[in-house]
Order: structure tokens, then sequence, then C-alpha cells
């Protein structure tokens, strides 16, 4: 079969044969409709060395996985060849605290796994790939009626993962707050849905790009501004003067970081979850009083049946741009230099092969 596998760090993606999987004993092995690019997939290409991850090439790509159920391991039970799943990211050592309270993003014991602290696309073989072994059954949600796995993939990180960083700030958004979503690309897009479908708060999106300010409006944003000198400013003017309840930083950079923490109201949440590589000195003064500053990692498989839900109601929906298999390069370097508005999302297969 065809897999588009990263086999050195610091090198692109290539597309290769590679064997078929047979899933052994709790396995199963899903035929792969959909599987999202996602940006931090270029991170892997370019940035890493040897050493900075407990998990290292050769791999197939594809960390936000939907397909069909095509083959069940022995012993599995509950799924039936042909149902359509979603496939949960992370994938813990299932047996520890936090994996046992559905956490497995956050495993205590992630040396038991094959892959520690990553999963399928992330150290192991991922879905940019006809199929994709999945290797215990708990890692796969149904999906419910009328979703497709095209439409899902993106759900299961760049929905997911939004989702999960509203949901632990649910408390500070109620009707009168102000949110703002820093970066309405590929996640920020799907953090200003959630934040429409879940929560009262009005919402301000931030982002230089036209196209990207047009799709935070289209996802229900009350206000988009662009990124300048006069930025925070205008979302205090918005806020008569009191600034933000939540700001969700899906940039990460100095400068986006900088502008989050003078956003904020005293008593905010400043959360960040893109992967600029920005840092923010945090003092007694250097942000305003008892404000939180919060990283936050994808999310979990309860949240992601919660996505699910909101994605089959038509309150969640990723702007999709969708590539064959053997268009996958193509589409990682139309992300690298900006031109995917939303998700680029590559599908192996349009519908189930028994």
């Amino acid at each position: 079969m065809k897999a588009l596998r990263l086999e050195a760090w610091k090198s692109p993606a290539v597309l290769r044969e590679v064997e078929r999987p047979d899933p052994g004993p709790g396995e199963v092995l899903v035929q792969v409709g959909g599987a999202g690019a996602c940006h931090s997939d270029l991170h892997l290409m370019h940035e890493f060395s040897e050493g900075q991850l407990p998990w290292s090439p050769p791999f197939t790509l594809g960390h936000e996985n939907a397909g069909w159920v095509h083959t069940l391991g022995p012993g599995v039970s509950g799924l039936d060849p042909g149902q359509p799943v979603a496939v949960v990211g992370a994938w813990g050592c299932g047996t520890c605290a936090r994996c046992r309270a559905d956490l497995e993003t956050y495993c205590d014991h992630p040396e038991r796994t094959s892959a520690p602290g990553g999963g399928g696309g992330l150290g192991l073989d991922g879905g940019m790939a006809e199929f994709l072994l999945v290797p215990d059954a708990r890692h796969l949600v149904a999906l419910p009626d009328g979703l497709d796995p095209v439409r899902a993939a993106p759900l299961t990180d760049a929905a997911l993962t939004p989702y999960h960083a509203v949901r632990r700030s649910w408390g500070k958004l109620t009707p009168g707050s102000t949110a703002v979503v820093i970066g309405a690309g590929g996640l920020g897009h799907l953090g200003v849905q959630v934040l429409r479908a879940t929560t009262a708060a009005r919402i301000i999106a931030v982002d230089p790009r036209d196209t990207a300010r047009a799709l935070a409006e289209r996802g229900g944003a009350d206000l988009v501004l662009a990124p300048g000198d006069d930025v925070v400013d205008q979302v205090r003017e918005a806020t008569g003067g009191l600034g933000a309840d939540v700001v969700l930083d899906f940039v990460g950079a100095d400068d986006t970081l900088r502008a989050g923490a003078a956003m904020c109201r005293q008593m905010a949440d400043l959360t960040i979850v893109g992967l600029g590589g920005g840092a923010l000195p945090v003092s007694f003064f250097g942000v305003p009083y008892e404000v939180s500053v919060q990283s936050t990692y994808w999310g979990n498989r309860r949240e992601l049946v919660e996505v699910l839900q909101l994605a089959a109601r038509g309150l969640v929906d990723a702007e999709v741009r969708v590539f064959g298999l053997d268009e996958a390069v193509t589409a990682y370097e139309l992300l690298e230099v900006g031109a995917i508005d939303g998700r680029a999302v590559v599908s192996p297969s349009t519908e189930y092969r028994p």
C-alpha cells in the first residue's frame, strides 16, 4: 500500500510503498477515508533533531484520522467491518490513573507505550496511508449519522484541541464575557466555532490575513481585527476598557503572547495553544492580577465524542480542502506557504472497500 513517510528528521515527507499491516490481538485495521495535514507535521519535518523527542522516524505521517473499520484482530468486539469511525490521536499506556480517567494525552507512564508521548503519526505509523493499524479498539469512536470520514478527520485534532482549551475556561465564558482568538487558521477558525456553539461569550478574532478573518466571521466571530500596534487598544475599547476574560493564542509567537497578555482582564485565562516557539515572561506585575497563563495539549476521547456530536448537528464544521494520497506532498507544500485556509485533508479512500 502507499504511505506518506517521514524517513528522517529535517527532511520532507515522501510517498512510499509499504506492507499493509495485519491486526494482532486487540488491534483494529482501519481503511483511511481522511487524514488531516496538520501544521505541527511541518515542525516534525523541519525543526526537530534526534533526541529532542522520545521517538523518531521512520513512520507514516497523519495524526488526524477517520475511516472505516476494515479488519478486527482476535478478541475485538463491539465494532463491525464497514463501520465509520474516528481515531483518537493520543495513545497512552491504558493502565495508569490518567489513562483510566480518559486522559491519555497526559499518560503517567508513556514509557510503557511503543511511542512514548506520541501515537499514530507521531512516532508510530499514522493515517497518511491506505490503511492504519490502531493498537486498541478504545482508540476508536463511532461517527454519528451524517458525518463522513473526510469531514470528521480534521475534527480529531483541529477541533478537539480548541474544544479542550475552551472547555477548561467555560466557567469564565459567561454572558457578558469576551473571548479573543489569536490566529484564525486551521485550529483557530474551529476555536471560533466552538466558542459560538458552547458559550455565550462575545468573540473577537485576530489574524493578519483577510481570508482568515473572513473565515472567522463566517464561524461566528463578533469582531475581527488585524494585528498591529493598536490591536490591544482595539480589544480594550471593544470591552469597555476591561479586556478579555479568555485569550486563546493559536500562534504562540513572542508578539502574539505579549499582545494576548496585554489584552487580558484581571483574573482572565491566557491559554497557549500554538507552537510558535515564543516565550512570555511572567511576574507579579508582568500580567494583570490573577491572570492564569496555561498551555494545553490536544483533548481526550470523551471530548472527541462531544466534538463529533457538535459536528453532526452542524455547529462545528472544518473548512476543508481535499487532496488524494498522491497529492499529499503538495498539500504540505501549500500548507507551509500559508496557501491553505482551514484544513487540508488527504483522502486515500472515498468509500469502504471490503
